[in-house]
């Protein structure tokens, strides 16, 4: 337990897993209030989504906490790798909330204004969350068998 509480990397891993948590909490109860309001008792697509993605991210935080305390990298290359999924995890939510609250999608690529803008944030966000997590999973591995 000290390995994720005495070094940066973790820390912040976990710092974000429970901010990611409360606003799985909080979506879920917008969801529920979208639900009794509706006549057919839905809600708004992004509204489930947000709550969903919030909660997952909440999860893959307490890994990226994890792996980042087992590495054996440093705490500065950890800190950088666990940052960067931890940035887009919390940019998805925060678009998710956004196209939640304005209900005019179910596509948000579909109906972009943008399109070529999004698919670039997209692959930056895939480069960012699954180099990061390389790079702790490779310092994990390096710890074990090194």
């Amino acid at each position: 337990m000290e390995e994720l509480l005495n070094h940066a990397a973790p820390r912040i891993a976990l710092i974000a897993s429970g901010i990611f948590f409360m606003t799985g909490l909080l979506t879920g109860a917008w969801k529920y209030l979208c639900m009794r309001r509706h006549p057919s008792a839905e809600t708004p697509h992004y509204v489930n989504t947000a709550h969903r993605a919030a909660l997952m991210y909440a999860f893959a935080a307490q890994l990226l906490a994890v792996f980042a305390a087992t590495s054996a990298f440093s705490d500065t290359v950890n800190t950088v790798a666990v940052i960067f999924p931890l940035l887009f995890f919390g940019i998805a939510i925060f678009h998710y909330i956004n196209l939640g609250l304005t209900t005019q999608s179910n596509n948000s690529l579909r109906d972009s204004a943008d399109r070529a803008k999004d698919y670039l944030m997209l692959n930056i966000l895939a480069v960012a969350e699954i180099g990061g997590f390389s790079v702790l999973l490779l310092g994990f591995f390096l710890r074990i068998w090194g």
